[in-house]
C-alpha cells in the first residue's frame, strides 16, 4: 500500500491529508489530521480521488487530480491505475510532456466536481486541434 500526503484547505486552514492507496483493491483511504478516515473505491485512483473530493465539497484539495483540465487517458488509467493523467489544453494534442501525477501539488483552476472535469474533457475532445 502506497502512502501519499497532499495539502488541503479546510475551514480556511492549510493542513495535510494522507491517502493510503491500495492497488489490489483499487481504493484510497482518506485520512485527515483530526483522525477522520474513510475508504473510497473506484475503477482507478483518479476516480477514487474524485469520489473523495465530491463528498468533501467544503475542502479544497491542492493537487493536480483536482484541476479542471486534468484527465487520464484509457491507457494511462490502465497502466498507472489512474495515478498519471494529462493536463489538457483546448485546441492542442496531449503530449507526453503533459502527463502529471494526480497527487502533485496544484493550487489553480481546482474543482471538487468530477463532472466538471468530464465536461472539460469532452470540450477538449471536440476542440479544433491546431497542427504545429
Amino acid at each position: 500500500m502506497d502512502r501519499v500526503e497532499i495539502v488541503i484547505i479546510r475551514d480556511g486552514k492549510r493542513q495535510k491529508a494522507k491517502l493510503l492507496c491500495n492497488s489490489k483493491n483499487l481504493s484510497i483511504t482518506f485520512i485527515m489530521e483530526d483522525g477522520y478516515q474513510k475508504l473510497y473505491s473506484g475503477s482507478d485512483f483518479y476516480e477514487c480521488l474524485g469520489r473523495i473530493r465530491q463528498e468533501h465539497f467544503d475542502i479544497a484539495f491542492l493537487c493536480k487530480g483536482a484541476k479542471i483540465n486534468v484527465h487520464p487517458s484509457s491507457m494511462s488509467s490502465q497502466m498507472t491505475l489512474g495515478v498519471k493523467a494529462y493536463e489538457l489544453s483546448l485546441g492542442k494534442h496531449a503530449l507526453r510532456s503533459d502527463v502529471v501525477n494526480i497527487f502533485d501539488y496544484e493550487d489553480s483552476n481546482l474543482t471538487n466536481d468530477p463532472e466538471e472535469q468530464k465536461a472539460f474533457f469532452m470540450r477538449w475532445i471536440e476542440s479544433d486541434i491546431l497542427e504545429d
